[in-house]
């Protein structure tokens, strides 16, 4: 038994010795660099004449777009890069090395090949596995790129466990905003990440998620925010953390592979749902309606945010979405994959449900939701959001689902749109999750609008998730949840494993709600 004993001890001591070597990396010092800003509107580019005399024609107003399903976001990303002259600055999340991760990857590299200025700005969370790919590009002249608060080490999970053992106060602060900006004529910003889940092209299961296109000022206020993130001191050049893989050999040999991969993709059945029509064409031609607004706001963090104290009063987000929910006269409709209201959001929301007509949420279920923590924590406030009067809907699983969920992330969940609507008439899109993480931990943005038109777009995209093809209505039933779909009743989380049921009703008590 002692020798057992003393096995184990020498076991964690070796585990310990491991992880202090991997932990010794530090990040290089983040030299001063000169102010970038976004390239101005023009004259000669062939999106400035699509786009500049709609601009003119509407004086100060800016046009929308809600975009929902996943082809048609690839299709506008796609044929907006092969007209872009002049830049493209991305700015996301996720970018996943799959079919149409590498088809984006590869038009924007055609584009650098035009002399269009390429800067593209990830956060490190999901970058640092792609971190040759992108050193690679970052060779090219007219490619930068650079990462968000990066971890030091560049590679392996040995590597990384050491990083957030003696750093992991700060990596745990990331940036979620999501912008795609060509020629500052055109954007595309909401919750969708770069990946075949978030463009309706995985054959597992897909998100259901939501963007807005826009023309107009707005696209300058889009790029502002970008400039704000890029020239901000956590932003890191590549250059700076993987010197060594910044070489044209390199670039050379993901040139290759990005060709190839394109040449996949074109032979794809779902290329077809892309490459068939020219997306942006037939939006300056009218044949996709534009809504054209003088009311409305793009709303960011500060990414110095990362630096402070976490604290709701940090959330530039949260301060422009609290008034307008006061503000509701007779209904609230909230879309959250990722929902914690804690106490005091559960307060205000029965506070709102007691005073006006309806407060209805739709979130993910258990069975259909990929980060069990998250869903644990949030199913301890349900029974007093039910009880306060607020309406409940959780998304049912994709039916096509194979996957095991994870407990802290993956390409699980079907419901992936952060959007709300008050009074049928103001909408807000963005990256904005009901949760502690986005309000007091990540960086996050979104647009907020008055219009008639495009909230009731969504109120119908709202009302058809709800129907009980894709949904489960929440209810209480002699102090019981049930859960409802017009044919079936539950007593217990419906469609979800008795591991599923265990995981959640063990992170509902953990004292971890502040992290997720």
């Amino acid at each position: 038994m002692m020798g057992l004993k003393n096995d184990m001890i020498r076991c964690l001591s070796i585990l310990i010795l491991v992880l202090c070597a991997c932990s010794c990396s530090t990040l290089p010092e983040r030299i001063s660099l000169p102010a970038e800003e976004a390239l101005l509107p023009g004259a000669n580019t062939r999106l400035d004449a699509l786009i500049g005399p709609a601009e003119q024609h509407k004086e100060d107003q800016s046009g929308f777009r809600l975009v929902e399903h996943g082809p048609e976001a690839l299709a506008l990303r796609v044929h907006s890069t092969a007209l872009a002259d002049r830049s493209i600055d991305v700015q996301t999340y996720i970018w996943t090395a799959d079919l149409t991760g590498r088809f984006l990857a590869n038009e924007l590299l055609l584009a650098a090949d035009r002399g269009v200025r390429v800067r593209l700005l990830l956060d490190d969370l999901d970058a640092r596995a792609n971190n040759y790919g992108l050193a690679s590009l970052a060779a090219h002249p007219n490619i930068a790129v650079r990462l968000f608060n990066p971890a030091a080490s560049r590679s392996g999970s040995w590597s990384l466990i050491g990083d957030l053992l003696s750093d992991g106060r700060r990596l745990n602060r990331r940036m979620h905003n999501k912008a795609w900006i060509v020629d500052n004529r055109i954007a595309l910003a909401g919750g969708r990440n770069l990946g075949n889940e978030y463009f309706g092209a995985s054959d597992g299961s897909n998100y259901v998620d939501l963007e807005l296109l826009m023309v107009g000022p707005v696209v300058r206020d889009a790029s502002r925010s970008f400039d704000r993130y890029w020239n901000d001191v956590a932003s890191y050049p590549i250059s700076l953390l993987s010197p060594e893989e910044v070489n044209d050999q390199g670039l050379e040999s993901t040139r290759e592979a990005l060709a190839r991969a394109a040449r996949n993709a074109l032979s794809s059945e779902y290329a077809a749902l892309v490459t068939e029509h020219n997306a942006v064409r037939r939006l300056m031609t009218g044949e996709w309606s534009m809504v054209w607004l003088d009311a409305y706001r793009f709303i960011a963090d500060d990414p110095s945010k990362i630096r402070q104290k976490p604290s709701a009063a940090q959330s530039r987000v949260l301060a422009e979405l609290a008034p307008a929910l006061d503000a509701a006269d007779h209904s609230i409709r909230i879309i959250s994959p990722y929902f914690v209201p804690r106490e005091g959001g559960t307060n205000q929301l029965v506070g709102h449900a007691e005073r006006i007509d309806h407060v209805s949420i739709l979130t993910n279920s258990l069975a259909a939701n990929d980060v069990i923590a998250v869903h644990g924590a949030y199913s301890k406030y349900r029974k007093d959001l039910l009880r306060g009067g607020v309406e409940l809907w959780e998304l049912k699983p994709d039916p096509e689902e194979t996957e095991e969920a994870s407990w802290i992330g993956g390409s699980r969940a079907s419901l992936h749109t952060k959007a709300l609507s008050a009074d049928g008439d103001r909408l807000f899109v963005g990256s904005y999750n009901l949760d502690p993480r986005s309000t007091s931990l990540n960086c996050e943005q979104g647009i907020f609008l008055v219009s008639t038109e495009l909230t009731t777009q969504f109120d119908q995209m709202f009302d058809r998730l709800v129907g009980g093809e894709h949904a489960w209505s929440v209810s209480l039933r002699s102090g019981r949840l049930v859960w409802k779909d017009g044919q079936r009743t539950y007593d217990k989380e419906p469609e979800a494993t008795v591991g599923q049921r265990f995981q959640a009703g063990l992170m509902r008590w953990l004292p971890i709600k502040s992290q997720l």
